[in-house]
């Protein structure tokens, strides 16, 4: 073996070709427009195994419904909102006239710092004290987002669940939390709004209302709201639930 074989450069053996993974995609943005016909402006992170980069139907539809019904439902009220994506009800909420928002999704940094870029372009100035983003693991404790209330409240007066109950493995803790966060008030409510996407499984979505019942609280059917298309066009199933938005409220039993 000559010396020019024994200094043959190595260096670069195990290093990937320049185009090996797949570049980040980019965030992306759209809006929502209110009744009153004022625009939203919404930032959506790249695409994210949380599901953050998205839309969701029955975050619109709460949003309507919290338009419809802001003078009874929101005004002056404390809100919370559980896997909140790109931040949409809650911020209809601030706008709205909510005392205090808390806008929380799984603490990923990306995730987060999305929701805060949101607060900044989508709610105005007067009102943006009154939002807050914070990171948060369903079923956990829940002081830090206690702590954004006054000392004299006990809980929220609202909750938002929108489109999440397709985690199924996280209903128990998602219970948690309602347990721990709602207000112990008959006017106090959680919003779960939701939509099959994955119609086959429409049982295990409904299964969280029977846990609801089990730990104490009341549902409610609401009504349902059908989309003119479906998010996800290639997916199998029934077009008609795919495209459906299933509104509930959960309270505490009376």
């Amino acid at each position: 073996m000559t010396s020019s074989d024994d200094d043959t450069d190595a260096s670069g053996l195990f290093n990937e070709p320049q185009d090996y993974y797949a570049p980040e995609k980019s965030a992306t943005f759209t809006s929502y427009t209110t009744k009153q016909g004022t625009k939203i402006p919404l930032r959506l992170v790249g695409h994210n195994p949380l599901w953050g980069h998205l839309l969701w139907n029955a975050g619109q539809v709460i949003a309507h419904y919290i338009e419809d019904n802001a003078t009874t439902l929101i005004q002056g009220k404390n809100v919370l909102e559980l896997g909140a994506g790109a931040g949409l009800p809650s911020f209809v909420c601030a706008i709205q006239g909510a005392r205090k928002v808390v806008v929380t999704d799984y603490p990923d940094a990306d995730l987060i710092e999305n929701l805060r870029y949101n607060i900044d372009h989508a709610v105005d100035s007067e009102r943006r004290h009154s939002i807050v983003a914070k990171g948060y693991l369903w079923g956990n404790d829940t002081q830090t987002l206690q702590d954004e209330l006054d000392a004299s409240n006990n809980g929220f007066d609202i909750l938002i669940l929108a489109d999440i109950l397709f985690n199924h493995s996280e209903h128990t803790k998602l219970i948690t939390t309602l347990q721990k966060t709602l207000k112990h008030d008959s006017n106090a409510r959680a919003l779960v709004f939701f939509t099959p996407y994955r119609p086959w499984l429409l049982q295990k979505d409904m299964d969280f209302f029977e846990l609801a019942r089990e730990a104490g609280f009341r549902v409610k059917k609401l009504f349902e709201h059908t989309m003119d298309k479906v998010m996800f066009p290639e997916d199998p199933g029934d077009e008609i639930l795919r495209r459906t938005v299933f509104a509930y409220e959960v309270a505490w039993q009376t």
